[in-house]
């Protein structure tokens, strides 16, 4: 069941075919902000169809995966510079190489770049895998049974090099897990895999599709999608030890809450906890929410309520400033049901919403399923479709 329920979402974020025939000619809401597309997706070696955004690293280079296009088809591995100039870095051409990257990348010091594909692999559910340079290497591919399968998110790093991650599928329930990946010892070694977490009968949780968050003790946060004691979805805690116990924080019961939250979890300096539910909430389309710690005591406050109907709330990681402001994006609200780009700002105790960009869904891009990179007072991201090929853009405002 849950095997089906992920590739149901694969296929939805992929294709989002109910929607995707909409033909808007509105003008973007602006209010004197400035919008650009850098770069539109061409589905040739670039890519297409980029489902997550991107990191930067101390240069000022992006990097990316894109979960179609490249040689086989089957989605690419790319770094961009901000005037969106692409290069693929790897192209996945399926079977044990991997297919099908629903996730960003993350970066370890020596500048290799790691990530997850959903499919793809030996079993073909899905791998963690290696790129430095232009040289990937699978470190691991998922058997699709106790292990885990369809990996969505990302990947998480501590100190000592090890992953950390989630499946959506697989485990002994089938609901999903949530993994560590050790790293060889010796040169010539092999890494190996430790289900740190298996979800079991529905109420701990049901499906994660982001990643996780480490704090400073090795404790781990995430969301679960579905599951929980509504149904709805989780926002659960694994505390660190000889073996991980699983804590929920809150579970989302389609209220003023919100529900099914695909989006992760990221910690402000005070280890507060910022996410995102895609649907619910007093206005339809979703939430931001804060778990603000106290202690060992957390307490659940929704920060906003996004305007919509069904999913069309954030999709991925909200991103934080300097300054404490949140900003994201929707995946399909705003006037023309494409997405929009949304700052949060906090002020004595409460937050303002500030709507920066309505994306019309023609040549600027149509949903943005994508976290936000702040660089030089500007935000880039992504969309999974639109643009002049109609595979997705890169594109920058500055607020």
């Amino acid at each position: 069941m849950r095997s089906e329920w992920s590739q149901a979402l694969n296929r939805y974020l992929l294709t989002a075919a109910s929607v995707a025939a909409l033909v808007v000619l509105a003008t973007p809401w602006a209010d004197a902000q400035a919008f650009s597309v850098v770069h539109n997706f061409t589905g040739g070696s670039d890519g297409a169809n980029p489902v997550d955004g991107f990191i930067m690293d101390s240069r000022g280079m992006f990097f990316g995966t894109a979960s179609a296009g490249g040689n086989a088809g089957l989605g690419v591995v790319f770094k961009a510079n901000a005037r969106g100039v692409v290069k693929a870095l790897h192209s996945f051409a399926g079977g044990a190489d991997g297919a099908t990257p629903n996730s960003g990348v993350i970066e370890d010091a020596a500048g290799s770049l790691y990530g997850t594909t959903t499919a793809g692999g030996t079993a073909g559910a899905g791998t963690v895998f290696r790129v430095k340079g232009r040289r990937e290497t699978v470190l691991y591919s998922f058997a699709g049974g106790a292990d885990g399968a369809a990996p969505q998110g990302g990947l998480a790093m501590d100190a000592a090099g090890n992953l950390y991650g989630t499946t959506t599928a697989g485990g002994p329930a089938g609901n999903g897990t949530v993994f560590e990946l050790v790293p060889p010892t010796t040169r010539r070694g092999t890494w190996t895999e430790k289900v740190l977490y298996s979800f079991g009968t529905g109420t701990d949780g049901v499906a994660p599709v982001a990643g996780v968050t480490l704090d400073a003790s090795g404790n781990l946060y995430g969301t679960t999608s579905l599951g929980g004691a509504y149904g709805y979805g989780t926002i659960f805690r694994l505390a660190t030890g000889t073996t991980w116990t699983e804590t929920i924080l809150h579970s989302f019961g389609y209220g003023s809450d919100g529900a099914t939250p695909y989006a992760g979890l990221v910690s402000d300096a005070s280890g507060n906890l910022y996410g995102a539910a895609t649907d619910g909430g007093a206005n339809g389309g979703g939430t931001a929410f804060e778990l603000a710690r106290s202690g060992g005591n957390w307490t659940f406050s929704v920060l906003t309520s996004f305007p919509g109907w069904g999913i069309s709330g954030p999709f991925r990681n909200l991103v934080l400033d300097g300054s404490g402001n949140i900003f994201g994006t929707t995946h399909c609200d705003g006037d023309d049901s494409a997405g929009t780009i949304f700052e949060l700002t906090p002020s004595s105790g409460s937050w303002t919403y500030r709507l920066l960009y309505t994306f019309t869904g023609g040549g600027d891009g149509l949903f943005s399923i994508s976290n936000l990179v702040l660089k030089d007072g500007s935000l880039y991201g992504t969309t999974i479709q639109g643009g002049s090929a109609g595979a997705g853009v890169i594109y920058k405002l500055t607020p």
